[in-house]
């Protein structure tokens, strides 16, 4: 295994947004994150304290028209740091899942780190937003995300109830997966984590 730090540095510039992020998976789940949108900069956090990850974001964008742009620019540009900080995937895991629970909303989540993207969702929010913020984009983003990860996503509400308790329990739950997925797996060998030798 290697002892490179797995870190990526990510700079996306469009006419809608401007974003620069940092990811350190090693990390001690450090979040520095602006993007302008209060409640993404709270999911973030979350994820980056429950993944573990030290996680940078600064995000100028287009808050004029709403929050669509920046929430699914910053998953592009999550799942792009994500697939370059972990390079060849060797030694890692690949694959993670956890079901959490949020009060009265319990959700299972799950990712495959094989380098195929997909998003399965099952998940429905009660309320259109939380806040000012449209639950609709929670979705976006994970999309995004799973994309230019290449990850398999799968959220699967069992439960639900309030929209903000969804939204962390998505957040937590995938944070989670994410982190047992990245984790370097000590009777792996090293190897890359599939029958084909690549990924």
């Amino acid at each position: 295994m290697t002892d490179a730090p797995r870190r990526a540095e990510v700079q996306r510039t469009t006419r809608e947004t401007e974003i620069r992020l940092t990811l350190q998976i090693d990390g001690t789940g450090c979040a520095d994150v602006s993007t302008g949108v209060g409640f993404l900069d709270h999911m973030l956090d979350l994820f980056a304290r429950h993944a573990l990850l030290d996680l940078t974001a600064y995000v100028r964008g287009d808050r004029q028209v709403d929050d669509h742009h920046a929430t699914e620019d910053v998953g592009i540009v999550l799942g792009q740091a994500l697939d370059r900080a972990l390079g060849d995937k060797a030694g890692i895991r690949r694959y993670g899942h956890c079901v959490l629970p949020m009060d009265e909303v319990l959700v299972t989540c799950a990712v495959d780190l094989g380098g195929r993207a997909y998003l399965g969702w099952d998940a429905a929010f009660r309320t259109p937003k939380v806040g000012c913020f449209d639950t609709e984009l929670i979705q976006e983003f994970w999309r995004a995300f799973s994309l230019n990860a290449r990850a398999n996503v799968h959220v699967l509400m069992h439960r639900g109830g309030n929209s903000h308790h969804l939204a962390e329990a998505i957040f937590k739950g995938l944070a989670r997966a994410v982190r047992d997925a990245v984790e370097l797996d000590p009777r792996g060998g090293g190897a890359i984590p599939s029958t084909k030798g690549t990924l």
